[in-house]
């Protein structure tokens, strides 16, 4: 007998090493959260691992043998469209991948998952392909959590509205559409007329839902391709695509109708809220959207002035609309005159019509140095201050000028009996307005008795609560309180018992024809007699002859101010006080 012996311990070695390995790898793939799916040269199934199985929803053994495409159906996330096979996109040697592309795995009952995935083919020694090792692993949730910042970075979360920041990404995309293809579309700016109202009587959380109610009642008017937005508080926007002038002003017109008819309602009670809207027309006229924004924000102020609850379209030629241009550029300049500390006390005497021996009176006034030296009066620029918030501002810069000009010590300061000082409507309701001046008088204490704030009779009608409150802690603290341009905004003086003054300054517009007007003379005698019985003294503003002094001092006029009695100077250089400006 013949036999052959072999020697097969290394081979088993070796076999049993492969086992060992081959189980520690089938171990690993079925314990790692990615899917892997293995396929052969020609794109078959030949292995899922558990994550694989159930993100799919086919068993390994239903799915062997299978293409791929059956097994590991894809589509775009955002077209709905079949994705490219993650195999022969990895055996494609000239196709770049694109890492924004976004896919969703659909399961075999239906199941949508947002999936990343990685296809890598598997070589044999001599390079040619044996099969796929496909891995994806499931990213819905972070993607669900990427779309919901995306949504919070672009939408207001009260209306669930385009913010701000995306309608003016989506108008400058609609200007340059316009530009490159002489398309037309249109602006709306839309401020609710009586938000405020509501707000204040009701409470924040109620204005919050008539919001909510005007945001579905907006949506209804406007097609689902136009741009809704929610810029600020009650103020709108919308972007009309593909759409005229006329037919814009259809759709405005709509708005500002159904707003007439709607009543919020709250508690019992019902509020007209109504809306003003500023109509643009977006063409080549426009290169970039800050102007366009300035011109329907300036339409729609247009609107609230010509009566509220209407439409005003804008027009290159509209003179009231380049008004409200260059009110904007001074808002600017006003801005950098505060930073730049440019502007000027002035003072005018007021003086009393029967000489009584008292110290020098005047009104304090501002005046504006431009950068070329010249002085701009206050008419120039003020209206614009009240209009872009800025009038508080420059009311802190007056009182923190006058204050350090009263604790500056000078003698002369001793023969001073009054500086009136004016205060805009703004800071009167403006609490941290209040708390700066309580601040101030802390900290450099001044002779308050020579202070007199003068408030227009129309703010002091307008925000009465809050004047009536400020009135009263003022006097409290020594200071005296005028009623500038009296018999301007009233036809009744039932609110002056609210409001506890020292002095009704009476309009010039019932002085300058005092002496020839007798329905002048006869309400000038009246706010006499009114505040005679109410212990009140009295100043006639735009003294500019003799004749309406001597008019005034007939009947009962108790000071007088105006170019008669002293044109504005620098209010250092009336004080006395060199190098004062």
């Amino acid at each position: 007998m013949l036999g052959t012996n072999y020697d097969v311990t290394e081979r088993k070695r070796m076999a049993r090493e492969l086992a060992e390995k081959h189980e520690l790898l089938r171990v690993t793939l079925h314990s790692i959260g990615d899917a892997v799916i293995t396929t052969d040269a020609d794109g078959r199934v030949q292995w899922l691992n558990p994550v694989a199985e159930r993100m799919t929803g086919w068993r390994n053994v239903e799915a062997c043998g299978q293409p791929l495409s059956e097994v590991f159906h894809i589509v775009d996330e955002a077209t709905g469209q079949p994705e490219m096979c993650p195999v022969s996109r990895s055996l494609c040697d000239d196709l770049i991948d694109d890492p924004a592309r976004l896919t969703q795995l659909i399961s075999r009952d239906g199941t949508l998952y947002g999936i990343e995935d990685s296809a890598a083919p598997i070589r044999d020694a001599q390079g040619q392909v044996l099969g796929v090792v496909l891995v994806f692993h499931d990213v819905t949730e972070q993607r669900r959590m990427g779309h919901e910042m995306s949504f919070r970075a672009t939408h207001d979360e009260l209306t669930g509205l385009a913010n701000r920041s995306e309608f003016e990404s989506r108008l400058q995309r609609a200007l340059n559409d316009s530009l490159q293809r002489d398309s037309a579309h249109a602006l709306m700016y839309i401020d609710l007329d009586q938000f405020k109202l509501v707000n204040d009587a009701c409470g924040h959380a109620v204005g919050d839902q008539l919001l909510r109610q005007v945001t579905e009642l907006l949506n209804g008017c406007v097609r689902s391709r136009d741009t809704l937005a929610r810029l600020g508080g009650d103020e709108f926007g919308v972007i009309l695509e593909h759409c005229d002038v006329e037919q814009a002003e259809r759709v405005a017109q709509k708005i500002c109708d159904q707003m007439e008819e709607f009543r919020f309602v709250h508690d019992g009670r019902r509020f007209r809220i109504g809306t003003s809207i500023g109509l643009v027309p977006l063409d080549k006229r426009w290169s970039h959207g800050d102007a366009v924004m300035q011109a329907a924000d300036t339409s729609c102020y247009a609107a609230k002035e010509a009566g509220r609850n209407r439409v005003h379209v804008w027009f290159d030629t509209d003179q009231s609309m380049h008004t409200r241009k260059g009110e904007m550029q001074w808002a600017t300049r006003l801005e950098q005159a505060l930073d730049e500390d440019r502007f000027l006390l002035y003072g005018q005497r007021i003086v009393p019509i029967r000489p009584s021996g008292e110290g020098l009176r005047c009104e304090v006034l501002i005046r504006l140095q431009d950068h070329d030296g010249s002085i701009i009066p206050p008419g120039a620029f003020l209206p614009a201050a009240e209009r872009f918030q800025l009038a508080s501002r420059i009311d802190r810069w007056v009182v923190r000028q006058v204050f350090t000009l009263l604790a500056s010590g000078h003698p002369e300061l001793d023969a001073v009996h009054t500086l009136a000082v004016n205060l805009s409507g703004q800071s009167i309701s403006d609490p941290a307005f209040q708390r700066y001046l309580l601040e101030l008088i802390d900290s450099q204490p001044v002779d308050l008795s020579k202070l007199c704030f003068e408030i227009t009779e129309t703010a002091a009608i307008t925000k009465l609560a809050e004047a009536g409150s400020f009135i009263q802690g003022m006097r409290r603290l020594g200071i005296r309180l005028a009623l500038d341009d009296f018999g301007s905004g009233s036809s009744s003086f039932g609110y002056l018992k609210a409001l506890q003054v020292d002095y009704l300054k009476i309009d010039g517009q019932f002085i300058k024809d005092v002496v020839h007007d007798p329905l002048d003379r006869a309400a000038v005698r009246c706010f006499c007699d009114v505040a005679r019985v109410m212990g009140l003294k009295t100043v006639g503003e735009f003294v500019e002859d003799e004749s309406i002094l001597q008019e005034l001092l007939e009947l009962g006029v108790d000071y007088a101010q105006g170019y008669l009695i002293h044109r504005p100077e620098p209010l250092g250089r009336l004080l006395g006080l060199t190098g004062q400006g």
